[in-house]
């Protein structure tokens, strides 16, 4: 049974979704947010959830505000079965979330109740889960709180970043949404509500929460670091510049946190409370991302330096 959907989504986590259920059913509106300024010239670019929109000639509405009525009265006359939100990127108002006959459904990157809200993705990781996957939930009014109607499980791998995980978990949504809907459509899919005692939140992330502590342990600074990449990207001050470093790996050491190791196989070596971590490629403002080898080798940082930058306000 083909249903008629208005899918709301943005970032490249959501294509996958609108691809998938674009492919078995009719998707009357593609709803996602302005174009934004990026890069160095600041250029205007379209969400990748657009580029695809205009791919598959949907049509597509990027609305500026949600509350005035303009997109209600844009989507009523469409009589949509039911909506689809994967990473939008703003709260849907009750008013819209009443439209569809069928209600309002989100594609979560979590295992629900936990990891509630905007970077679910980035704090699995942060906090060293050993995994996570994807929920499909029924929206209401108050964030990520709705009973679930299915989940899948994807393990955390020790190297995983944000990015990484992201990649992984993107067709895993997509793939249990559109076996989810035929459920949904008969009016046969299971509710499980969640328990609000197991709630965890996942706030947004800022640039704050990019700054590495050494005084935490190597596998909680490992995991901090893998967690912000790509984006705020992790952080350490280094010969007075704030560097991004990237592809951490634990390693035997010792000394004062922030103290500079030497260079390892691994990569830049660093002391943390606990044994030491390794960044295998460095990235200065301005500059390209390069392997630290190759960065030492221009500049070297003696054995003992202290790096590192005093945890930032807002970072959690």
């Amino acid at each position: 049974m083909a249903l008629r959907i208005v899918f709301f989504g943005s970032p490249e986590f959501a294509v996958p979704s609108l691809a998938a259920v674009a492919e078995q059913h009719e998707v009357v509106a593609v709803v996602t947010q302005p174009d934004r300024p990026a890069g160095r010239g600041a250029k205007l670019q379209a969400p990748a959830v657009k580029v695809l929109a205009a791919e598959r000639s949907l049509r597509v509405l990027q609305p500026l505000k949600l509350r005035d009525g303009a997109l209600l009265a844009d989507l009523a006359p469409l009589q949509p079965d039911l909506f689809v939100v994967v990473a939008y990127g703003r709260i849907v108002p009750p008013d819209l979330l009443a439209l569809p006959r069928l209600g309002p459904w989100n594609v979560h990157a979590s295992l629900l109740p936990k990891f509630r809200g905007a970077a679910p993705i980035q704090w699995a990781v942060i906090q060293g889960e050993a995994e996570t996957g994807v929920s499909i939930m029924r929206m209401e009014e108050s964030l990520d709180t709705g009973p679930v109607a299915a989940m899948a499980a994807e393990p955390i791998q020790d190297d995983d970043t944000a990015g990484s995980l992201s990649a992984r978990l993107a067709p895993l949504g997509a793939r249990l949404l559109v076996e989810t809907l035929p459920r949904i459509a008969e009016g046969s899919v299971v509710l499980r509500a969640q328990d609000p005692k197991a709630a965890t939140l996942a706030p947004p992330m800022t640039k704050a929460d990019g700054q590495l502590d050494f005084g935490l342990t190597a596998s909680r600074v490992s995991a901090r670091a893998r967690g912000v990449d790509p984006w705020p990207g992790a952080t350490i001050a280094l010969r007075g510049q704030v560097a991004k470093v990237f592809m951490p790996q634990v390693v035997p050491g010792d000394g004062r946190p922030g103290e500079v190791l030497g260079l390892r196989p691994q990569g830049l070596a660093v002391a943390c409370r606990e044994g030491a971590i390794a960044f295998a490629d460095i990235q200065f403002p301005g500059r390209r991302r390069m392997p630290a080898k190759a960065v030492l080798a221009g500049h070297a940082i003696p054995t003992g330096t202290l790096v590192g930058l005093a945890p930032a306000e807002g970072a959690r």
